[in-house]
């Protein structure tokens, strides 16, 4: 726990304004973008504070994988059910701007604008699928 990590205080529950979504997982918890790139923009948080992506390694693919779960149910709860069109992932550092594992859900990717296209675009040097 690092009590200057937003995402650590959001995870804990000290963050009065973010409400979390129902989460299938205790070691996860789910709530909305602030800055939305889409009309559906998650993110999937470990609670235990994980650096970036680029401190993942094989022994975490478990993880990234209850990740995209939650992610999907999440979609799912709120009425979004086109699995195709949706874009998951992390930013790289130093494009990342909290240095907090998360993952990025958002949907409808065909809805994507010209900015947030940009930002998410698949499996670019700063942001990766």
């Amino acid at each position: 726990y690092d009590g200057k990590c937003v995402f650590c205080r959001i995870a804990h529950r000290e963050e009065q304004g973010t409400a979390l979504l129902p989460c299938q997982y205790e070691d996860l918890v789910c709530f909305r973008d602030i800055k939305p790139g889409a009309p559906h923009h998650y993110l999937v948080v470990p609670v235990e504070h994980m650096g970036n992506c680029k401190t993942l390694k094989t022994e975490h693919i478990p993880l990234v994988k209850r990740m995209m779960e939650v992610g999907k149910a999440v979609l799912q709860g709120n009425n979004f059910s086109d699995l195709n069109d949706v874009r998951m992932g992390f930013h790289c550092p130093p494009f990342c701007s909290i240095s907090h594992l998360h993952l990025h859900v958002l949907a409808p990717a065909s809805q994507l604008g010209f900015l947030s296209r940009l930002v998410y675009r698949i499996n670019s040097y700063w942001f990766i699928t």
